[in-house]
């Protein structure tokens, strides 16, 4: 076997981790733009909030629609691992719950523009709606379990229940500024907590 064969079966290596945190500061950035501009914001707006060049996120996402699903994704993955840690943190299972909920509202209201972008009759948002289940509905299950074994919360609610709870509460929030969707998630929250 030739060198150049053996370099052709070696993986490719691992991004630099530098290039990593780069590209994650660039992926916060567009996602703080969509929240304040929506998912049509100029490329340059990005580009300035992240302190990069227009070449460099053309170079990382060619289109809008690559930059977009790599926002969702970056997003349904911190959420997704910020669920263990906070358990692990927190005072108490209910207020990991709580404070993952957060999070779960700052995703959705970043991510209501995609539906400008990706519809879904689009095998893209088909494919990005399974990674968010995939992802997340197993963090949000952990969390509630977790509550109600501590007793703190009722044990007849499912995850996807919460979730599907807590979206439609959001609904609304981009388009009316009285519209308070933080505070009625809380009285959700609140509401699973174990009657004493």
């Amino acid at each position: 076997m030739s060198n150049s064969d053996k370099g052709a079966e070696r993986a490719a290596p691992p991004q630099r981790a530098d290039a990593r945190r780069n590209k994650e500061t660039l992926l916060d950035a567009a996602a703080a733009v969509f929240v304040t501009s929506g998912v049509e914001a100029p490329v340059r707006d990005i580009a300035a909030e992240a302190g990069v060049g227009l070449g460099t996120i053309y170079r990382h996402f060619p289109t809008r629609a690559d930059l977009i699903i790599a926002v969702y994704r970056h997003q349904v993955d911190a959420c997704a691992e910020a669920g263990p840690a906070l358990l692990e943190t927190s005072a108490t299972p209910h207020a990991a719950l709580g404070q993952w909920i957060n999070l779960f509202v700052d995703f959705l209201v970043t991510k209501h523009g995609l539906a400008a972008v990706l519809q879904p009759d689009n095998t893209g948002f088909d494919t990005l709606h399974a990674y968010f289940l995939d992802r997340l509905v197993p963090v949000c299950t952990h969390l509630l379990d977790a509550a109600a074994a501590s007793g703190e919360v009722r044990s007849d609610v499912t995850a996807i229940e919460l979730m599907r709870g807590v979206g439609n509460l959001c609904i609304g929030a981009d388009s009316d500024p009285r519209y308070d969707a933080r505070r009625l998630v809380e009285l959700l929250i609140a509401g699973l907590r174990q009657p004493r």
